[in-house]
Parts: structure tokens; C-alpha cells; sequence
């Protein structure tokens, strides 16, 4: 592998006209492509095996013509103060308002609150429901402003007026999330760094590499499905790992550079090394990506596929463009003392980075230098403090993590509805009016669809099924049937006594599940439970029972990836083992904040209730990923010292002493870059990138630089250990550039033995 991407990197660099030609061309061609591409699809809300969905597909045969996900509006009315919707003057301007959106464009039916007894026992509050005979995504401008201007209308009569449902859905405010994470990863380069070049060209890359995956997935939107939602993950994941992998080689070439190889050189030699990381730290994102397919949800699976596929055009990025770039800058990227020429450094050893060492190039061996040079790198300070007391960290990490963790078993998955809106928005006013004046289980009916197709009498069955659910314990009202024209089936609304998103109305809903043997035996009739609050239920259940068999696809296919990168058992187990602290301490961090409301208002949220269902899912696959990024990177140097003949804990020391800061640099980066998706006002974008900020701040900064270190520090040689039969079955992929290093040694020897051992600053 590092011989073949030497090679590779070397073309490159030759070749840098071509390469830089060929990616603008490849930029044009999908920018083209997205331009003349048709219109994106929308989310798919189809989950097959789940019996919302197939009550859904029932609706939608039996009763054609009408779509089961319409778009619907619950226009809310409350009177003033010490007055009654029922009024004279109150009645007038609700039913005026009916009678204008009945008659406008795209409307299938608009019931008045008088007929269709939705006045609540005080007459302080009603509403009227108005559905439409298209999607929310469908509806025109025309109908949304015709309803607009009918609440209005309405408003200035005196009525408190707020509208739920789909068909008014206000648009969350938007972020400044891309741009606030690529000024904090342009920042936090410039410090790594100290040059404006080596700090631009991980973010033009990443730019690039973005800029062609979005592309890629508009003009392939209409063919393969790919919604909005698949563009906005590949656009997070690809700033974030398109910077990161640029990061490695660039750090890497400067390393090289300091030991005195030439620019061309010291590139193949980047990619040769880094980039093999870069090549297997991307394989495992890839395959935790693709993993989501596992789930068996068709929306996760497009997420999934896109934004693999943009992670692997960062990848190649990294491996072709990278160096390409540095042929026409050579020099730009390094430190400023290095650019100045070779005069300021003769007859001086140059350091990494090119920061110069005392020309003896002598070291007292306690991990500080000489007078008059650099201090020892915080990595090296604290890769020695990890491995001299590696059982204390390894308790104090695993114990710190697991109390995080314990949040996370009280989790409790849903979809957030309007209740998790701002109150700024009339769809939270609107779920409040409701809860105020009919109950709180008003916002979340569910829709229970009978089939008597085989009964005897259908309208004795429907009756019958009708009332044992008005008996059920937890319901509070069960509205007449509507059956359809062929009176083979028929829709009952059924309103419990507590909200959508308690745990009393999941109990309620496995209730009438588990009843419908006797009833169906007593009535003659089948029915199925449906509605956004029982879909949310099933799909909550879906995500936890795909769960356990996604984290043993994904983690089983990487152990076997990492296994061969490291040639060991033991350094994947413990891969595998801190991601799941890492991880847990995450999804702990989000009930805390998100679930159980602490310290939920520094981050603006102002309703807690559940984690959205496919968010657990969502944040293995991710963070599985990204986590196996600092694993690959931190880990291969620690084993190219190891294998280059140093001792398990000093190989611990020196590959902290290359990798750390860059480990850190690329994590905090990472972090900004989720983070600043917190900044929108959609509660279910803030717990993303909320749990992947923590994610991955857990993993590089606890379990990378603390448990990895003290765990190797306690296995020492037997880290490396592999059976003599699987040595020989596993391909050879020198990650670590040994053959490299045989075949291209340090010019005047300054990366031997003795440069290991010397503390530097990084």
C-alpha cells in the first residue's frame, strides 16, 4: 500500500497540471449535471415491516384519490378573555374563514369546528381542519397564501388564530454552521501551522471535495432518491473529514521536509505514510456508512450511500490533489524559518516542523532539552505521564465515560414534533391551544383504520371495534367512522389522555395492539394502528431492535480492517472497546441536555421529550467512523516507531510526539464543524450535531489520548501479538511505510535514533 500510493503521489506531483486540470474538469461536469438535473425528491417517509406503514399503504389503496400523508392544517381559534368562540360575532369571522379556504386551489375538504363538534367544553378554544389533496411539499404558493391571508383575516376580527400541521410548517431558521466551522478549522490550522498556506490548503481541498460531492448528489437526486437531508449530511461530514485528511499529509510533508528530503520526496513519502492512514481511517467511515443499510430504513440507507461516496472523493483528494498542490507551493506550506532558506539552517539540525535544535543535537533524556531550545511538546509531556501511571488513567477514563453513560439508559426514542418547536413559531402556539383547551393527548390522535372487507355487516363491525376502544383505559374519545365509497373500510380517530411524546400513550398504543386478537374475533372486522404519534412509536422500535445487529456488522467488518492495518487482536478489541465508551458517554450527554432538560437552555432548546428514533443509529455509524480516523492515525505511528525498534512505552511517546497535536487539531476542527450545526433553530439538528461535537470530543481527547495510551502502556509487546497462522493468512499492507523507509532513508541521518529520543516542540 505505501509503495504503490508513493508511486501514486509522485505521478502527482510531476504531473500537477493534469491533476489540478482533471478535478476542475470533474467540478464542471457534475456542476453541470446538478444544474440540468430534476428537481430533488423529498424525504421518503416509507419504512417498510412496520404496521404504521402498512396501514399507511392500505389508506391509500382503499380510499384513491387521496394521499394518507396529505398535507393537513388545524387552524386553532381562542377567544379573548372571558369570551366564548361561540359567540355571535367569534362564529361569524371562524366560519368566514372556512368557507374562503374551502374554495381555494388544491383544498379537498375544510370542516367547520361547529359541525364537527371541535369547540372545547368552555368554548374558550376550536379548530377547524383543513386537508389538502397533496403532499406539504407540493402544495403551491398560492394555496399557502390563500390560507395565510384567511388567518389574517380572521386575526383582525379579534381571534387569537395559530395553525398547526404540515401544510403552514414554518422553515427552522438557518445556521451559520458551515461557515462558523470553517473559520474555527481555518484558525485552529493557522495555530498548528503557523502559515496561512498550510493552514488554506486542507480547506480548498475540503472546499473542493464538498463542492463535487454536492454536486454529484443533486444531478443523481431524481435517479437514485437522494433527498435534501442526503446533500446536508454528505456537506457535515464532508467539511469535516475532507479538512481533516488534507490535515494529515500536509503535517506529514512538513515532517518530511525537516529531515531534509525534497519537496517531491517528502510528498510521496506524505502520502505514502499519512495517506495509507488516510486510505483505512476512510475505509471505516465507509463502512460504517454504508452499514446504516443494515437498518432496513430506505431514507438512512441514501444517507449513508452519499455520504460514503463523499468521503471517498475526500480520500482521493487527499492522495492526488494534495500533492499536486504542494508541486506548484512547495515551500508555502512550511514554517516561515524554513522558507527563508537554506542559510538560516546551515550547519544546524533541522527539528520537526523545521524548529531548530541545539547543533549538538544532544538531549538530557528527562524529556527536556538543553538551554536555549524549544520546550517538550504537550504530547510528549503527556504521553510520559499516561504510561508511567497507565492503571490509574485507564480507571479514571473508563469510570469518568461509564458515569456519562448512565444517562443513556433511560433513553427514549420519538420523533420531536411541534411540542420541540420554538413558541415563536404558530405551530408550538398553535399545539399549546390545543393541549390547553381539549387535553394534552389531543396533539397525538391515532388513527385506527378498520378493514370488513369479509364482514358480515360493516357497519355493526366498525360500531363494535368502535366501542371496545372507547373502553380502553387511556382514551378519551373515539370520532365517528368514515368509510370509504366502497364501505369496505372505514377511519376512527381515537384521542388518548396523555401526550405524543409520554411513555403512557406508547403503553396505550401496545394496548390496543395486543387487545385486536378479541376484537377481531368478537367484530368480524381487522384494524390496524396508525397516525404520526403511532408511526413514531413503530419507528423508535424498528431503530432499537436494527441497533444491536448494526453495531455487529459495522464494528465485526472494521476489527477485521483494523486487524490488518495493525497485524494484532488486541489494539482492535481495544478500538472497538473505547468507541464504545466514547459513544456512550455521548448518548448519555444527549438525554441529559436534550431528554431531561439540563443545561437544555444554553443551547436553546426549549421543550425536552424524546431523542429523535434514528439518532442512536445515526451517531454509531458516524462517530464508529470518524473515531477509527484518530485510531488509524494515532496508532500507526505509535506502531511505526514500535516496528523501527523502539520499546512499547517510548513508541507510545514518539508516536504522541508526532501525532498529537495534529490528532488534536483535526478532532477540534471536527468539532466546530458539527457544533456549528447548533446554531440552527430545528431541535433535531442541534441534537446532531450536538451528540457529534461530544462524540468525537470523548473520543479524541478522552479515549484516544488517555485510554489508547494507557492500554498499550499495559500490554506493551503483547499489543503487537497475532498468531503465526493468521500472520501469514493476512495480507501485508505497510501502512507504516517500512518498505519507505528502506528504500528512501532520512537524508544525513537526521531522523536515527537519537532524534526519536529527543523532546521537540511540534
Amino acid at each position: 500500500m505505501a509503495t504503490f500510493l508513493h508511486r501514486v503521489a509522485h505521478w502527482a506531483f510531476r504531473r500537477r497540471r493534469t491533476v489540478v486540470l482533471v478535478w476542475v474538469a470533474v467540478l464542471a461536469a457534475v456542476f453541470l449535471g446538478a444544474v440540468n438535473s430534476s428537481e430533488a425528491p423529498e424525504d421518503s417517509a416509507s419504512l417498510p415491516g412496520i404496521e404504521s406503514q402498512q396501514a399507511f399503504d392500505l389508506l391509500d389503496e382503499r380510499f384513491p384519490g387521496t394521499e394518507a400523508d396529505g398535507a393537513e392544517a388545524r387552524v386553532v381559534f381562542v377567544a379573548a378573555d372571558g369570551q366564548q368562540v361561540t359567540s355571535t360575532a367569534n362564529r361569524s369571522a371562524v366560519d368566514t374563514l372556512v368557507d374562503e379556504v374551502a374554495d381555494g386551489p388544491q383544498v379537498a375538504g375544510a370542516t367547520s369546528p361547529f359541525d364537527a363538534h371541535a369547540v372545547s367544553e368552555d368554548a374558550s378554544t376550536a379548530y377547524a381542519t383543513i386537508t389538502y389533496r397533496t403532499t406539504a411539499d407540493d402544495l403551491t404558493e398560492a394555496s399557502k397564501e390563500a390560507l395565510a391571508e384567511a388567518v389574517e383575516r380572521a386575526r383582525d376580527a379579534g381571534l387569537t388564530v395559530e395553525v398547526g400541521g404540515s401544510a403552514l410548517e414554518t422553515e427552522p431558521a438557518q445556521g451559520i454552521g458551515e461557515v462558523l466551522g470553517i473559520l474555527v478549522a481555518a484558525v485552529v490550522l493557522l495555530i498548528t501551522f503557523g502559515s496561512l498556506a498550510a493552514a488554506g490548503l486542507p480547506l480548498l481541498t475540503a472546499v473542493l471535495g464538498v463542492g463535487i460531492s454536492l454536486a454529484t448528489i443533486t444531478a443523481l437526486g431524481s435517479t437514485l432518491g437522494f433527498s435534501s437531508t442526503v446533500g446536508e449530511l454528505a456537506m457535515m461530514l464532508g467539511l469535516a473529514v475532507g479538512i481533516d485528511y488534507s490535515l494529515f499529509v500536509v503535517s506529514r510533508y512538513r515532517e518530511e521536509r525537516a529531515k531534509g528530503h525534497q519537496a517531491q520526496e517528502a510528498a510521496a513519502l506524505a502520502v505514502g505514510t499519512a495517506g495509507s492512514a488516510v486510505v483505512f481511517a476512510g475505509l471505516t467511515v465507509v463502512i460504517a456508512l454504508l452499514g446504516l443499510s443494515v437498518v432496513g430504513v430506505p431514507t438512512l440507507t441514501k444517507m449513508g450511500v452519499g455520504s460514503a461516496g463523499t468521503v471517498l472523493v475526500g480520500v482521493l483528494i487527499a492522495l492526488t490533489a494534495v500533492p499536486a498542490l504542494l508541486g506548484f507551493w512547495p515551500d508555502a506550506v512550511l514554517p516561515r524559518r524554513d522558507r527563508e532558506g537554506p542559510r538560516r539552517t546551515r550547519g544546524r539540525r533541522p527539528g520537526r516542523f523545521g524548529r531548530n535544535r541545539n547543533s549538538s543535537g544532544n538531549s538530557n533524556g528527562k524529556g527536556t532539552t538543553p538551554a536555549g531550545t524549544a520546550r517538550t511538546p504537550w504530547g510528549v509531556r503527556w504521553a510520559r505521564f499516561v504510561t508511567r501511571r497507565p492503571v490509574a488513567v485507564l480507571l479514571l477514563t473508563v469510570v469518568g465515560l461509564g458515569a456519562l453513560a448512565v444517562p443513556s439508559l433511560n433513553l427514549r426514542m420519538g420523533m420531536p414534533g411541534a411540542e420541540s418547536k420554538p413558541t415563536t413559531t404558530t405551530e408550538r402556539r398553535a399545539y399549546d391551544a390545543l393541549a390547553d383547551g381539549f387535553g394534552p393527548g389531543f396533539n397525538g390522535p391515532l388513527t385506527v383504520v378498520v378493514d370488513v372487507k369479509g364482514a358480515d355487516d360493516p357497519a355493526a363491525a366498525v360500531t363494535g371495534v368502535s366501542d371496545r376502544l372507547a373502553g380502553t383505559g387511556g382514551i378519551v374519545s373515539v370520532s365517528p367512522p368514515h368509510f370509504n365509497a366502497a364501505k369496505d373500510t372505514a377511519v376512527v380517530s381515537v384521542v388518548p389522555s396523555t401526550g405524543p411524546a409520554s411513555e403512557r400513550t406508547q403503553d396505550l398504543v401496545r394496548t390496543i395492539r395486543d387487545e385486536r386478537p378479541a376484537i377481531e374475533s368478537a367484530t368480524g372486522a381487522e384494524y390496524q394502528v396508525t397516525g404520526t404519534t403511532a408511526l413514531n412509536i413503530d419507528v423508535g422500535r424498528k431503530m432499537q431492535d436494527a441497533l444491536v445487529p448494526y453495531l455487529a456488522v459495522v464494528v465485526g467488518l472494521a476489527f477485521l480492517l483494523l486487524m490488518v492495518v495493525f497485524r494484532s487482536i488486541l489494539v482492535p478489541v481495544k478500538a472497538a472497546l473505547g468507541f464504545l465508551l466514547s459513544v456512550g458517554a455521548a448518548l448519555g450527554a444527549i438525554v441529559t441536555v436534550f431528554q431531561e432538560g439540563h443545561g437544555a437552555a444554553f443551547f436553546g432548546v426549549e421543550e425536552t421529550g424524546p431523542i429523535m428514533s434514528t439518532m442512536p443509529v445515526f451517531l454509531v455509524g458516524i462517530v464508529f467512523g470518524l473515531a477509527m480516523d484518530y485510531q488509524v492515525f494515532l496508532v500507526s505511528r505509535i506502531r511505526e516507531a514500535h516496528i523501527h525498534g523502539e520499546q512499547p512505552g517510548q513508541a507510545v511517546v514518539t508516536g504522541f510526539r508526532h501525532s498529537a497535536q495534529v490528532v488534536g487539531a483535526a478532532a477540534l476542527i471536527m468539532m466546530a464543524v458539527f457544533g456549528g450545526f447548533m446554531t440552527g433553530g430545528e431541535s433535531m439538528v442541534k441534537t446532531v450535531g450536538f451528540g457529534l461535537a461530544s462524540a468525537v470530543f470523548f473520543d479524541a481527547f478522552v479515549v484516544r489520548m488517555a485510554f489508547v495510551p494507557a492500554v498499550l502502556a499495559l500490554l506493551g509487546k503483547r499489543a503487537w501479538w497475532l498468531p503465526g497462522r493468521l500472520d501469514r493468512l493476512l495480507p501485508r499492507v505497510d501502512v507504516e511505510g517500512e518498505a519507505l523507509t528502506r528504500r528512501a532513508p532520512v537524508p544525513n541521518n537526521a531522523s536515527g535514533d537519537d532524534d526519536r529520543r529527543e523532546s521537540v516542540t511540534v
